[in-house]
């Protein structure tokens, strides 16, 4: 037995295998060095390709108001109500506005029949009437013209004066003025109105339909509706208070869409173009990641806002940036710090909306 062992002692220190010993320990070194330098490489690529950002979701606002003044009839939103585009938020005293509607509806019944008695022109009743005067007066002046030559005759033989024969000359002129006067009035009952008078009623009824249309409009807007979905954040006014034309009543924050106000530095302006993915994340969730996209990166410089809490000097030139979000949850709230990390890779497909 040991003499086994002195032998195996003796063949493990041989010079052969001592020699694979020697070689076999710096292989395994090298290969440790040159694992870690590629994982190193890795790892810097991987950060060469992300950009960290800093900044805060920015939401815009809008002052919902009437436009036009009255009495708020009712407000059916409160503070912190999510609504939806088109829906009715608020309600004026409609009861003015129903008054001038009806009115000029009046106004414009009266006027289309004024309009349609001038297209239809003069009844046969008022033609035959003008006709009949015409005939009126034609046997009037024949009578008178009777008259008169008996009369001229008569002074001949001194049986009448002369003023009687002046008095049958003075009406046989002015019967014949007078049938003068219905042929013209028999023509224009044949001719009709004016082309004139009828484009001016129709001036006058359009004139009309237009103050109807903007009567109705006023009408409806007595209804304020919200122009897009969100959240309301300020219920200014309340239920009986007078307002004027443009008077905020309600202030509505747009979250659709919603994005990250973010600033890039002059170095890694290069780096980032419109329509690269980013990924977002709060301190409120900072195990959740909202995914993104670049949405706009302004053209001009400007100096650091004191708001933002990066770790670069503040006052390095920098370039703000818009971030949209998709936030499904509505978890994100306006002013809240965000942590931006846009993803650089020059051959990446770029994104527009949520849904890519």
């Amino acid at each position: 037995m040991a003499v086994g062992i002195h032998t195996l002692s003796q063949s493990c220190s041989s010079p052969l295998l001592l020699a694979s010993r020697r070689f076999l320990i710096p292989t395994l070194a090298l290969l440790v060095i040159v694992a870690a330098g590629c994982s190193d490489q890795h790892k810097n690529k991987s950060a060469a390709e992300a950009l960290t950002l800093f900044g805060n979701i920015d939401i815009r606002e809008i002052q919902l108001a009437f436009q036009d003044g009255g009495r708020i009839l009712n407000l059916n939103v409160d503070e912190g109500d999510r609504v939806h585009s088109g829906q009715v938020v608020a309600v004026l005293d409609p009861v003015r506005f129903q008054w001038e509607v009806s009115k000029i509806t009046g106004e414009m019944t009266a006027q289309a029949r004024v309009l349609d008695r001038l297209r239809r022109g003069s009844r046969p009743q008022e033609v035959a009437k003008a006709q009949a005067g015409v005939a009126a007066a034609q046997a009037n002046l024949k009578e008178a013209e009777l008259t008169l030559s008996r009369k001229k005759s008569l002074i001949l033989t001194n049986h009448i004066s002369q003023q009687e024969v002046d008095n049958a000359t003075a009406s046989v002129q002015t019967l014949s003025a007078a049938l003068k006067l219905a042929v013209e009035d028999a023509s224009l009952a044949i001719e009709g109105p004016r082309k004139e008078d009828i484009a001016a009623a129709e001036a006058t009824l359009a004139a009309l339909q237009a103050a109807k249309e903007l009567a109705e409009k006023k009408l409806s807007d007595t209804q304020l509706v919200a122009p897009a979905e969100g959240t309301i954040r300020n219920r200014i006014l309340e239920p009986g208070a007078m307002v004027s034309t443009g008077t905020p009543v309600l202030t509505l924050a747009l979250t659709d869409p919603i994005w990250a106000r973010a600033y890039i530095s002059e170095p890694d302006l290069g780096k980032v173009r419109e329509g690269m993915r980013a990924e977002l994340r709060t301190d409120s969730h900072p195990d959740k990641v909202y995914k993104g996209w670049v949405g706009f990166i302004s053209p001009t410089a400007e100096f650091t806002p004191k708001t933002v809490e990066t770790t670069e000097l503040r006052t390095k030139l920098v370039y703000r940036a818009r971030i949209f979000a998709c936030d499904p949850q509505q978890e994100l709230r306006l002013g809240m710090p965000v942590t931006v990390t846009v993803n650089t890779e020059k051959d990446q497909s770029l994104k527009r909306s949520c849904s890519d």
